[in-house]
């Protein structure tokens, strides 16, 4: 049985023009259109025209039959993808793949504390929240239509210390030792220099006709203030007696620079402190300053903890190294950072005793009087050889 031909119908003048015109375009889903009805408006039969532009005589057929529907709306390309989506993911089920990756995958069985996207997916399919296990990539879709953005977990904090995991874990056995121990105190050492000049970076809501401006000072050659002051602290965690696990910062300033001896006195203040909360033991992480390595402080503190065991009176100092370039492990390193954006003064040189006294208040801790920092070794003169 033999098809009937097919032709275009007849064109108007306009119709004519434009595909005329179409001959010319150097787009090439117009110009084998035009060819193709202008080929069909002249008599040309499908299977003559087909061969000729390149087509099928169905794509040919197809395109005839759209123009004698729509007119020249053939020579306009539209997308074919499909605008009907079907997401794996309801409205619901999203909200509660969010509102899962707020919590640990441990608690879903998993033996990791970091979710990837595949982790996501295995979990999702497990909690019911999709009818198959979906791809890590629907999980990152899913989530970015909630404006949710996923980024991958990096690993650039590093530490060059080969014995970072053994002292990690030291640290962290101190911490558990603390936390079920109601009479040790758990101490995080730390050193700072507390600027007059240097200027924090500062976010902050300020008016266009007042900005906030944090004006570079310089210290006047008759001022008799230092342009940094030292200070020690120590983050302090324990039980209090009213069996709540609380913190608080020890602060003393120095008159000088950190060396051996103004550490021993700090540690000695220290344990004095620990004494009157009833405690019995520090239990201190700190960096590996030089102070704090020094053969001095180590036989100071192997006296220390020999003459309290010895008397029964005092409280004990159980040393941890943390490892090497690791300030991420002493949990007071942040208070710092935001201890000195508080004390900021924006146009104004504070005088050492005022800076003092608002890292004191910022800290909720009492301006105690300053350490002293004994004066250098001076070297005898080397005797002339005869």
């Amino acid at each position: 049985m033999s098809t009937k031909p097919l032709y275009v119908r007849a064109l108007t003048d306009a119709e004519r023009q434009a595909l005329e015109a179409a001959l010319r375009s150097s787009d090439a889903f117009v110009l084998r259109r035009s060819q193709i009805l202008l080929a069909s408006a002249r008599g040309e039969r499908v299977s003559q025209i087909a061969p000729l532009v390149g087509f099928s005589r169905q794509g040919v057929r197809d395109v005839i039959a759209q123009f004698n529907q729509t007119g020249l709306a053939t020579l306009t390309q539209h997308s074919h993808r499909n605008h009907t989506i079907a997401y794996s993911f309801d409205s619901t089920a999203a909200t509660a793949l969010r509102d899962l990756l707020h919590h640990s995958p441990r608690l879903y069985g998993k033996d990791t504390s970091v979710w990837t996207l595949e982790v996501a997916a295995d979990v999702a399919s497990a909690q019911g929240l999709t009818a198959w296990r979906v791809s890590g990539e629907t999980i990152r879709a899913t989530l970015a239509r909630m404006g949710v953005r996923w980024k991958r977990a990096k690993h650039w904090i590093t530490s060059p210390d080969p014995e970072y995991a053994r002292k990690k874990a030291s640290r962290d056995r101190l911490i558990r030792l603390a936390q079920t121990h109601p009479d040790w105190l758990l101490g995080c050492e730390d050193e700072v220099w507390w600027s007059r000049l240097a200027r924090p970076a500062l976010y902050a809501w300020q008016d266009d006709a007042q900005p906030l401006r944090l004006v570079q000072q310089t210290v006047a050659r008759t001022d008799p203030d230092p342009k940094a002051l030292a200070c020690y602290g120590l983050l302090a965690r324990y039980w209090d007696d009213r069996h709540r696990w609380t913190e608080a910062l020890w602060l003393r300033f120095v008159d000088g620079r950190p060396v051996s001896a103004v550490t021993i006195d700090f540690l000695t203040w220290c344990a004095q402190q620990a004494a009157a909360l009833g405690k019995r033991a520090i239990l201190l992480t700190w960096d590996n300053a030089s102070w704090h390595e020094s053969q001095i402080v180590r036989t100071w503190l192997r006296a220390h903890n020999r003459q309290v065991k010895h008397t029964g009176q005092g409280v004990r100092l159980l040393v941890s190294f943390l490892p090497v370039k690791s300030p991420w492990l002493n949990p007071i390193e942040p208070k710092w950072l935001h201890g000195k954006k508080r004390v900021a003064e924006p146009d104004r040189l504070l005088p050492a005793d005022e800076l003092a006294d608002r890292v004191c208040a910022t800290y909720h801790c009492p301006h105690y009087p300053h350490l002293v920092s004994p004066p250098p070794a001076v070297k005898s003169p080397a005797k002339k050889a005869a």
